[in-house]
């Protein structure tokens, strides 16, 4: 076995080897949308994660800083949309801006919350708890309907978007 070439206590290093340490994980890209009083509002994260088949529950984590926080914490409902390996640009365009839904094909589901067109995956959801994750959240959403279609997934890894190679 080798020992790895650094190993460090994240709480007195530098935060940037402990984000370069968790970015050896690779992820899938999501965007996160939800209705605003001033319109709809979507967030790119890779902080998704299945937790429950029964009942259906999914997680997602946003970060205590961003502006857009408040905003998803305060959600009824919400969207997760997994990316396929053709939409960096839609998930690039979420990360810089709140708002450039303009830019993409997407309506409003039932409860209100913007849903986009195209995506791998989707994932309508009521708001189930939030809970203290230091400088994240962690939200839970209960799965009211799920979309899907075939195609590779858009991963991150290394702070840069990437594909999937199968049998690798």
């Amino acid at each position: 076995m080798t020992a790895l070439p650094h190993e460090f206590d994240p709480s007195i290093e530098d935060p940037r080897a402990f984000r370069s340490a968790l970015g050896r994980f690779g992820t899938g890209v999501t965007v996160i949308t939800c209705a605003t009083p001033t319109g709809p509002m979507g967030i790119t994260a890779n902080s998704f994660s299945s937790l429950s088949l029964d009942p259906p529950l999914v997680m997602w984590a946003p970060a205590k800083s961003s502006s857009r926080y408040p905003f998803f914490v305060a959600a009824e409902h919400f969207a997760i949309h997994v990316m396929g390996a053709e939409q960096s640009a839609m998930s690039t365009a979420f990360a810089r801006a709140a708002d450039p839904f303009d830019q993409f094909s997407w309506r409003n589901n039932a409860e209100g919350v913007p849903v986009l067109d195209g995506c791998l995956a989707r994932f309508e959801c009521q708001s189930e708890a939030t809970h203290d994750g230091g400088d994240h959240a962690i939200v839970l959403g209960r799965v009211l309907r799920a979309a899907m279609r075939d195609g590779d997934p858009l991963l991150f890894f290394g702070g840069a978007y990437g594909g999937f190679s199968a049998g690798a």
